[in-house]
């Protein structure tokens, strides 16, 4: 049986002489992954925690661990948290993130975090690169279950005092993770496509994507719309 595919998100525009005329709905927030999005891709990482795991590539890490009995799953959970640790040190900022934020603050709007990283890393790149910028809720491996779930978007909304899930939204990442989690909770889909991950420019839970953060600008002001229809 053929399912019914809803046309595209969008969102009023942020300008507020282009908003205050618009009929489509005003954005209540976004969720941001960090790993990828954030930050530069850190893709060595999780090539070393399968080594360590001694899993494969079709293999997902959190689903493996979370099938574990509980005291070989403490050091599984151990294992990758060193090699996040000893990775983050090298975190870069991606292009374009500082002028990002700092519109999205100055247009009011409300900004989350949904991570599949343990809290360091995210601690550390928020105090490194956005020191005093707020991200709330924080939502971390710790928040069970992980994404491509989309609990963990359903519960910022749900923080947020939204009455209507994940709809208002638009959930910003590069993996098929992000995409369909915010796909399934309701939201707008926002895909940071990089050299490794352009086969999900065309995927259907992709609503539109963009290559530097600080594109999300000028698409903000104007009025976001995603740019194919998905089931």
């Amino acid at each position: 049986m053929s399912q019914t595919r809803r046309p595209p998100k969008k969102f009023a525009p942020l300008d507020p002489e282009k908003g205050n005329v618009s009929e489509a709905p005003s954005l209540k927030g976004i969720v941001f992954d960090v790993d990828g999005t954030l930050c530069k891709p850190q893709s060595y990482m999780f090539k070393q925690m399968r080594a360590t795991l001694s899993i494969d590539k079709s293999t997902d890490i959190l689903d493996h661990i979370y099938s574990l009995p509980h005291p070989a799953q403490e050091r599984a959970q151990a294992a990758i948290r060193a090699i996040e640790s000893s990775a983050m040190i090298e975190q870069e900022p991606q292009p374009g993130l500082n002028e990002l934020i700092a519109y999205l603050e100055s247009r009011g709007v409300r900004m989350g975090l949904c991570t599949r990283n343990f809290d360091g890393p995210v601690m550390h790149l928020l105090q490194t690169f956005l020191p005093g910028k707020t991200f709330a809720p924080i939502v971390t491996r710790e928040f069970r279950p992980p994404k491509p779930d989309p609990a963990g978007i359903l519960h910022i909304a749900k923080a947020w005092e939204l009455d209507d899930g994940g709809e208002g939204l638009i959930m910003v990442g590069d993996s098929i993770d992000d995409m369909t989690a915010g796909h399934k909770a309701g939201a707008a889909t926002l895909l940071l496509a990089n050299e490794s991950n352009g086969e999900l420019k065309e995927h259907e839970h992709t609503g539109r994507w963009i290559e530097r953060l600080d594109e999300l600008i000028g698409i903000l002001e104007m009025g976001f719309e995603e740019e194919m229809a998905r089931e």
